[in-house]
């Protein structure tokens, strides 16, 4: 538990420093290093970038010796790698877009493979097939199931409470009791992201700039609520006031170790409350995947490829059967510094806890929901410590 409160210390004070420094008014940077603490954590003072590095140094000693088990040891030596990979970047000393992804996010992943995208297109192929929507271009067949389930802007918020109340009644009988948690879906626009979870006013903000289908609304109403971010969120802000998880857990930190399983934990929603059950809901979740790993490629392609959003854009907006002008919005924070590698925690994150749940036996999903909500975890250490 110490060793999780000076981290939470040094995570803070980070964020202090990092937020001295002005960058402009928008949504992102006014979310800073740490957007959301379910606890109350006392900033280590910290007069410089060095200073902070000096004290993830000094922490990273004293793991081996003091962390309560081997996952806490695992999982902290890779969060202090990430926070010293971070600090670099806050101090603008030179460091890689590979390296970023390798050491802050903790992925291998660069360019998701043709071949894996290949294998999304071949599903959506077959769905549709199956819905009956053949006879044209795959892209042409697509649009036509896309524009039938489109929700018309003014019923966006409507059809999502509805999905969010069904979430969460699905949630409290499968997995943890949530009738009294809710987020009210609230219309935003002109903001750098589809969906957000403001955990602390309980609100699902949604831009309306985006086009939705009934299921991409589906999706979102677990991914940012039920069992998702408002369940994550709820639960380790339980568990660190019951003293049963450290201080590090409260704090949600950009871009860092613990950005794939927030986000993992969120985009697998619908599997953990058994909801992908019509061939729509197949076709729904293989799009969602195709059009996450893409963005992945977009940021390769930006800050390795030194690629320019004017190339981007068309090429991405082909491959996943999206308007360029939608294109553009989603990968608007691509060139925002702090959250440039973000981008891959959804399709990496997605990708290592399926990987891991799809073996898991019914009868050991409690157990396996516990591992994995009630422990901070890395793609790494997820992997290595879920006995299957």
């Amino acid at each position: 538990m110490l060793l999780g409160h000076e981290l939470a210390a040094i995570t803070a004070g980070v964020d202090r420093l990092y937020r001295t420094t002005p960058r402009g008014d928008g949504f992102l940077n006014k979310e800073g290093l740490i957007p959301v603490a379910v606890a109350n954590v006392e900033p280590l003072s910290l007069r410089s970038y060095a200073e902070a590095a000096q004290a993830l140094h000094d922490l990273a000693l004293r793991l081996p010796g003091e962390a309560e088990s081997e996952l806490r040891r695992a999982y902290l030596a890779e969060m202090i790698d990430s926070l010293l990979a971070l600090v670099t970047t806050f101090e603008e000393k030179e460091i890689s877009f590979a390296e970023r992804l390798r050491r802050q996010l903790r992925v291998d992943t660069q360019m998701v493979p043709q071949s894996v995208l290949d294998g999304y297109v071949r599903t959506i192929r077959e769905k549709l097939d199956e819905l009956g929507y053949v006879g044209s271009s795959l892209a042409e067949d697509l649009g036509r199931w896309e524009e039938d389930n489109r929700v018309s802007p003014d019923g966006v918020l409507q059809v999502l409470r509805g999905y969010g109340e069904e979430a969460r009644s699905r949630t409290s009988a499968l997995m943890y009791d949530m009738q009294q948690e809710w987020l009210e879906p609230v219309a935003v626009q002109s903001v750098p992201f589809s969906a957000y979870c403001d955990y602390p006013a309980r609100r699902l903000l949604l831009n309306l700039d985006f086009p939705y289908t009934r299921y991409a609304l589906k999706h979102l109403a677990c991914h940012e609520a039920f069992p998702g971010h408002l369940v994550h969120l709820a639960l380790r802000q339980r568990y660190v006031a019951e003293g049963r998880m450290p201080l590090d857990g409260a704090q949600v930190v950009t871009s860092s170790a613990s950005s794939a399983l927030f986000e993992g934990i969120a985009d697998n929603g619908l599997f953990f409350l058994d909801w992908v059950d019509t061939p729509d809901d197949e076709l729904a979740v293989t799009l969602q995947r195709l059009r996450s790993a893409l963005r992945c490629n977009a940021a390769w392609m930006l800050h390795h490829m030194n690629k320019t959003l004017d190339e981007i854009v068309p090429v991405i907006a082909e491959a996943g059967f999206q308007t360029e002008a939608t294109v553009r919005g989603r990968l608007s924070f691509l060139n925002h510094g702090l959250r440039a590698p973000f981008v891959y925690a959804y399709w990496c994150g997605e990708t290592a806890v399926y990987d891991v749940w799809k073996p898991v036996e019914r009868e050991r999903r409690p157990e396996f929901w516990h591992y994995l909500y009630a422990n901070m975890h890395t793609p790494e250490t997820l992997r290595t410590f879920w006995k299957s």
